[in-house]
């Protein structure tokens, strides 16, 4: 739970930054940020229904690994704007794109014992590229710290406004 909520933490601060920029970019729009964050954790969705179900329901193969990837989210993205208002497609495009993008990063930085991340560029390639290894999902600290920071820059937005 701490790595969802840090995700949360990390799209609300690029966000809220994003707001001095554009005055569009009120606290709607934030929360589609957010919900961008949440899109490769959607491979969650294997805890309650098994990649070989799905599998065996469509009849090609499936894993839902492939969410948590540059092109699973970017599926998920496009998905995510086509049910948008068309008024606000290129919006909630771009807000969905940096939340997912964030999450994205920010796993590709977690200490794997390998040393390697994940197949985060696929499949524009099937590399693992490597990773520094900060921080481990279940540290709770991270949340802390992406929290205080999300907190600062609010206060800061609403100051400065």
């Amino acid at each position: 739970m701490p790595d969802l909520l840090s995700h949360a933490f990390i799209a609300f601060t690029l966000c809220t930054l994003l707001s001095l920029r554009f005055d569009w970019l009120t606290g709607e729009y934030v929360t589609v940020g957010m919900a961008g964050a949440f899109i490769p954790d959607m491979a969650k969705i294997k805890l309650l229904v098994d990649s070989a179900t799905v599998e065996a329901a469509l009849g090609v193969p499936f894993d839902w690994l492939g969410v948590h990837t540059l092109g699973g989210a970017f599926v998920a993205v496009l998905v995510g704007t086509v049910v948008a208002d068309r008024r606000d497609r290129r919006r909630v495009f771009g807000l969905l794109s940096l939340g997912a993008a964030s999450h994205l990063f920010a796993d590709a930085l977690l200490l794997k014992a390998s040393g390697q991340s994940y197949e985060v560029l696929w499949p524009l390639t099937r590399s693992h590229p490597p990773t520094p290894g900060l921080y481990l999902s279940t540290d709770v600290w991270l949340a802390g710290v992406t929290g205080a920071v999300a907190v600062a820059v609010s206060l800061a937005v609403q100051y400065r406004t």
